[in-house]
């Protein structure tokens, strides 16, 4: 796969094309900063459509994976800790000009860039097919994202502002069935190998057949959420979908510190001369350690040898510290007791917070845990703590893996999470023990990307099959809801760093029951959807906010919040 970044000047359409104006009959000349729609560099379109959709995979994962527990959550109060601001960017992304997250902070979008290219090859003797069809591929899964997270979207009236300056939105159902059409015309101007016409691909580099391949597991996703059973195994007979790692939909980072920064965001993050800045899942790596999961040294980065309040690497007891780690001290409350779940502090350094944990910012940059090599580029974790302080020498401008790592949007491990969603109780271990097969591979992989790390404290190659055998029989020997809870796990566990299909899931099974609750007793419904944009809100009088969000997707068939998840 090609580096992402280089040094481009995007040349951008957004919200429509200002037409040139009448000049004196003495100079007929047309400004140049006036760009009609076909002087516009397709290959610089398809660019910003790229980045705008990899902007959007970055939203849509990190809202997923906090809500899930796979990532911590900030605040007591769902409705108060998610406004109608959270998704403002992904919408504008999606549908003209927002800004980009991904390298340079330039402004870029994806309906507007796709009108221009399918302009630009009505209107010229070159094939752009590629072009388009990549863009209504990342166009198409945007509309089923959107759809996901706020239940409607636009389709029908988008992009088509003369006639329709405030469009009303489209039901989820019309919408997903518009993502499907757009798929169908994607592969089928794909599946003829149309040349790149110079194009970069940021993510397949110009391979049509792994295009087909994605448009195929798009499919897949799509009919898992809404429960087509018989599409989504025809889908599967026919083989076409992503199946192994080296099919994997996902973005390379770079190292470059500045103009552009390609390095991981997380890692951007965490890795700086003040220490880290996030905070990770007490849930996710509490289920990690106690599982002896062989992707936690990973995944995480300790900085600390100890927690506050918990046992440190050497099963000897912190003291409760009220500076660094003030819930340490603090009185647990009773529904957490009445779970017996982890209110605060995890053992063995696993320094991170519990849901729902509003506290302030203590001067713990350099022990609470970072990320690590896996997805982010960051350290791997080989307990290199000092004997006296028990400490590491910890996060740093550069270090590790200097951030090349990679956003997880579609893995062929996740696939097989998939197949065993869409399998009863009796199969889904099969396709469990695949894809965690797939998914340590694939994580072990990154250990190489740090070059300080001691590989010796690596698990081998028997330590991960003891553990995936361990996991099976575990869930062979569980009933009905522990067999729920552990491929629920395992499933959440795999998607660390991707985990925007997390939030389907959540709705959709109510598992895993496992979660930690909210800090807050009643921190309000579980949000079923996100609140619309708020920019949209205020420009569009065809559209008023919503008061709740419990509003159900409409695949989703559950009971109404506050009884559903469970866990909530």
């Amino acid at each position: 796969m090609k580096k992402l970044f280089k040094n481009i000047t995007l040349v951008l359409l957004t919200g429509g094309f200002i037409a040139s104006c009448e000049t004196t009959d003495l100079d007929q000349t047309v400004s140049p900063n006036d760009l009609s729609t076909t002087q516009a560099d397709p290959n610089l379109l398809l660019n910003a459509v790229q980045l705008a959709y990899a902007t959007n995979q970055q939203t849509f994962s990190d809202n997923a994976a906090e809500l899930t527990r796979i990532d911590y959550f900030f605040g007591r109060d769902y409705f108060n800790q998610l406004p109608g601001t959270v998704l403002n960017g992904a919408w504008s992304r999606t549908y003209s000009s927002g800004g980009n997250g991904v390298g340079d902070g330039v402004s870029v979008g994806m309906l507007t860039n796709l009108q221009a290219l399918e302009q630009i090859d009505a209107e010229t003797d070159v094939d752009y097919s590629f072009h388009i069809g990549v863009t209504k591929t990342l166009y198409a899964h945007s509309l089923f994202q959107l759809v996901d997270f706020l239940g409607e979207a636009a389709f029908s009236q988008a992009g088509n502002p003369l006639e329709f300056p405030a469009p009303t939105l489209d039901s989820g159902e019309a919408v997903y069935a518009a993502a499907f059409q757009l798929l169908d015309e994607a592969e089928a101007l794909l599946s003829g190998s149309p040349a790149s016409q110079g194009a970069t691909d940021f993510f397949y580099d110009e391979d049509t057949s792994k295009w087909v391949k994605l448009i195929n597991t798009l499919r897949l996703r799509s009919y898992k959420n809404t429960g087509n059973v018989a599409a989504f195994n025809a889908i599967i007979a026919g083989g076409n979908y992503i199946t192994d790692n080296e099919d994997d939909f996902q973005l390379q980072y770079g190292t470059s510190e500045l103009q552009p920064d390609t390095r991981h965001p997380d890692y951007a993050a965490d890795y700086t001369p003040s220490g880290a800045n996030i905070y990770q899942s007490n849930w996710l790596m509490e289920l990690m350690l106690e599982n002896n999961d062989p992707r936690i040294r990973y995944y995480f980065y300790r900085q600390s040898n100890g927690t506050p309040g918990a046992l440190d690497v050497n099963g000897d007891p912190v003291d409760p510290n009220e500076e660094d780690l003030a819930c340490s001290l603090a009185q647990v409350p009773q529904h957490y007791i009445d779970g017996n779940f982890t209110y605060c502090s995890v053992d063995n350094g696993y320094w991170g917070r519990s849901h729902g944990n509003d506290e302030g910012t203590p001067p713990d940059s350099f022990k609470r845990t970072a990320v690590g090599v896996y997805p982010a580029g960051g350290l791997f974790d080989s307990s290199a703590f000092d004997a006296d302080s028990g400490l590491t020498e910890g996060v740093g401008l550069g270090k590790g893996g200097g951030g090349a790592g990679i956003e997880p949007i579609i893995l062929a491990s996740y696939v097989d999470f998939w197949r065993g969603e869409m399998s009863p109780l009796a199969d889904k271990a099969t396709f469990m023990r695949t894809g965690l097969e797939k998914s340590i591979a694939k994580v072990q992989s990154f250990g190489a990307l740090d070059g300080s790390a001691d590989l010796s404290l690596a698990p081998t190659a028997a330590d991960v099959t003891a553990y995936i055998d361990g996991i099976v029989a575990a869930y062979n020997a569980a009933d009905d809801e522990g067999k729920q809870n552990i491929f629920a796990e395992q499933y959440f566990t795999t998607l660390y760093g991707g985990a925007t299909e997390s939030y389907n899931y959540y709705r959709k099974t109510g598992y895993p029951t496992t979660v930690l609750p909210n800090w807050e007793l009643n921190p309000g419904p579980f949000p079923r959807t996100l609140l619309y944009p708020q920019n949209e809100v205020i420009t569009n009088p065809n559209l008023s906010q919503k008061t709740a969000l419990t509003d159900k997707v409409f695949w989703d068939n559950n009971p109404d919040s506050p009884t559903f998840p469970p866990a909530n």
